[in-house]
């Protein structure tokens, strides 16, 4: 299993049991019917669903709902479920250590939090030369791709569901 595949399976039981980032997020989701309903594999196992978010815009409510969507599905799904956040455009400040646009801290936290769980942040490449930055601009646990929009097409000939808002 890769580095960007590894999770700590407590936490993200935790996160699932309590609905952690739900707080972060500002947003309240239902929750499972109990831990036993939970679609959870074994350690190693590949995960049965993979999705990938795309992550395009500025706006708070527009970050919010994604992040929640996220959570709801770990939630929904505990660790049966590879969830990647492709963040380009104005989205990428969410993963830049200085943001460029304002984001608010619920979000950064949320961000932050998500990764804990094993959710995957990518951050493109273009938008970063476009701002003059560069990949150490990025949060620590962000994984550099050269395009955004690339990665979002490989990830789904890869099997992953696209999800954008």
């Amino acid at each position: 299993m890769s580095d960007s595949g590894r999770i700590d399976r407590k936490r993200r039981r935790l996160l699932v049991a309590a609905g952690g980032v739900v707080a972060a997020a500002g947003t309240k989701v239902a929750m499972a019917d109990s831990a036993d309903s939970l679609n959870l594999t074994f350690p190693g196992q590949k995960p049965k669903h993979r999705v990938v978010y795309q992550l395009n815009q500025a706006g708070h409510d527009y970050q919010g709902h994604i992040l929640s969507s996220v959570q709801a599905l770990l939630r929904h799904y505990g660790n049966s479920v590879r969830i990647v956040v492709t963040c380009f455009g104005p989205g990428i400040s969410v993963v830049l250590k200085k943001p460029i646009r304002p984001v608010a801290r619920n979000i950064r936290e949320g961000v932050s939090s998500l990764s804990d769980y094993g959710v995957v942040f990518h951050g493109c490449g273009n938008t970063l030369r476009t701002m003059h930055l560069t990949r150490a601009d990025l949060l620590p646990f962000v994984q550099y791709v050269s395009m955004g929009a690339a990665d979002l097409m490989e990830l789904q000939h890869e099997g992953y569901a696209y999800i954008a808002w």
